[in-house]
């Protein structure tokens, strides 16, 4: 078997120097480009403050493939789990490789290294995603047997092309049809004398469409959710929250959300949307994506697009966005993976301590 065109080490986050993370950045933005080419490059500062601020529940194991000069990163993993209490099954991993070294076994060898974290770890199961425009991808994983879990899309609405007058109607109805609910906008991060009850609200995400994933629900706690607002605040992202509360009771409902960064002035990410399912019928969805892209649309002038990833099958979110002008931008799919039919196949193509320093 040839020598493998890289060298592997591992990548610490935490002790990496500035040109270490210079070449990761290089790496990860030419990956960028093939899937996104029209958005700017992440600068090396964001990179920086997102890998240096993982949060403390989420284990990471990162690798890097420099080229023969040890100059560039030309391929990376990072294999990663979540320690809580659910999900300790499941092992997540990406794989990144420069086209030019792509059919040389170098994803081959960082899927080894990945198989390994997995069974070091008694994690049985491996899931990562792969980019329709990056067609390698999925074409790497059926070879090797993966399953395909969950198909979804990233969709991209036009801020130009955005209706006015719809999204002013859907707010009107809203207050109609929703009579006793209202909307509480947040801005940042979240207020501590609310945070147990927005950890409780983030439940209603585990109602979203999983296809054929084999995960369990997630259980955010107040730190989880404090932790992750630590890396959107390091990387400069901007957040507004908008939820639905029951006036009586003063429950949290249902929510939505929006991220904005000055380094992608154009693109609003849509995040989580979800009402609970014993509040749907009284068009909290319509009224609160409404009432966000109203905002957006007067107080980010800069901005042109938002995007949102949904999967094929949330016919209902889907018919929101659809309503509002959202329109296919990027495919998608979430592969599954035994961790020991992995190890079993690479073991007969992969050599130990094969291109490793």
């Amino acid at each position: 078997m040839p020598q493998i065109p890289v060298i592997l080490r591992p990548f610490d986050f935490a002790t990496a120097s500035d040109a270490e993370y210079a070449a990761l950045n290089r790496h990860f933005n030419r990956a960028r480009a093939e899937t996104l080419p029209d958005d700017p490059p992440t600068p090396l500062e964001e990179t920086m403050a997102r890998m240096r601020n993982v949060p403390p529940f989420v284990s990471l194991h990162p690798w890097a493939g420099w080229s023969a000069g040890g100059e560039e990163i030309v391929a990376s993993l990072v294999a990663s789990f979540l320690k809580t209490e659910e999900n300790q099954h499941l092992l997540q991993f990406e794989i990144n490789v420069d086209a030019e070294y792509r059919r040389r076994g170098v994803g081959r060898a960082l899927l080894r290294l990945a198989a390994d974290v997995a069974r070091r770890e008694e994690r049985r199961l491996m899931m990562t995603g792969t980019d329709g425009a990056v067609p390698a991808g999925a074409a790497f994983l059926e070879r090797i047997g993966a399953e395909r879990g969950l198909e979804e899309h990233t969709n991209q609405l036009v801020l130009a092309d955005l209706d006015a007058a719809l999204l002013a109607q859907w707010q009107a109805e809203g207050l109609v049809r929703a009579a006793g609910f209202a909307l509480v906008f947040w801005d940042g991060p979240y207020p501590e004398d609310q945070l147990a009850a927005i950890a409780a609200l983030n439940e209603v995400m585990n109602t979203a469409p999983r296809e054929k994933l084999d995960m369990e629900d997630m259980h955010f706690t107040p730190e989880h959710l404090r932790q992750m607002e630590q890396v959107m605040t390091a990387a400069g992202t901007q957040r507004w929250t908008l939820y639905v509360a029951e006036a009586q009771t003063g429950r949290f409902v249902g929510f939505t959300e929006v991220w904005w960064n000055p380094n992608r002035p154009l693109v609003v990410s849509q995040g989580g949307t979800g009402v609970f399912p014993e509040f749907r019928g009284r068009g909290l969805g319509r009224w609160m994506k409404a009432a966000m892209l109203d905002r957006v649309r007067k107080e980010r002038p800069q901005a042109q697009f938002v995007r949102t990833g949904n999967a094929d099958s949330n016919a209902a979110m889907l018919g929101i966005n659809h309503a509002l002008g959202f329109r296919p931008f990027r495919s998608h799919c979430v592969w599954q993976l035994e961790t020991e039919k992995a190890a079993a196949y690479l073991a007969q193509l992969v050599p130990d301590g094969w291109g490793l320093a």
